[in-house]
């Protein structure tokens, strides 16, 4: 931020245009409009995918993890809106947030569709806030390449654990139990048949 400049605040979030997300880096208002359709069918794709995991999941009797889509965390003074966030259930049975419009507690999993306008943020700015926050496991997911990268919080610094591409099955953490079709993420391809489409 600027010398003499101002921090932003939430109201700062509260002006911005109908269809824009904000988020306060660093003191710093960065807004970005709403995802294009790619980066959209991603992260929709995602949270079904991850559903036998989730707390309407059948794989764990549990319910392993507690799932959003977008949620607002307030985590010192940064305010940060990921595009899927998880909490285990065997560490928050009850989340403090059901009645409230955003969340103080640090997510165990999070996962940041990239784009073009947001790439440089997701992985230059936020990804330091959330490993100082203590979040355990970071997915950037790159639909232009149709990628996947996942990273394991260190003391220190990310640990980049594994990298996939392409459209087959992976076993990912921290959802090590949960086989992942990467192909279901992705639109299909231009001249893709019914039959070629991967199917969640």
């Amino acid at each position: 931020m600027g010398k003499g400049k101002k921090p932003a605040t939430y109201e700062d979030i509260e002006a911005l245009p109908v269809g824009w997300v904000g988020e306060l880096l660093g003191d710093e208002l960065v807004a970005s409009p709403r995802p294009a359709m790619p980066h959209a069918r991603v992260a929709w794709a995602l949270s079904v995918l991850l559903g036998p995991v989730s707390d309407l999941g059948q794989q764990d009797p549990g319910g392993g993890w507690w799932i959003l889509h977008e949620p607002e965390l307030h985590l010192g003074r940064d305010v940060l809106v990921p595009d899927l966030a998880g909490w285990r259930r065997d560490r928050m049975p009850v989340p403090p947030f059901m009645d409230e419009p955003y969340s103080t507690v640090a997510p165990d999993w999070l996962c940041e569709v990239l784009s073009p306008a947001t790439e440089a943020v997701d992985r230059k700015r936020k990804l330091p806030l959330y490993h100082r926050e203590g979040v355990s496991h970071v997915w950037l997911i790159e639909p232009s390449v149709r990628s996947l990268e996942i990273y394991r919080r260190q003391e220190r610094d990310w640990l980049l654990v594994a990298g996939y591409s392409g459209d087959g099955e992976i076993i990912a953490e921290p959802f090590d139990a949960l086989p992942l079709t990467l192909g279901s993420l992705w639109w299909p391809r231009a001249g893709a048949t019914r039959a070629q489409i991967p199917s969640p």
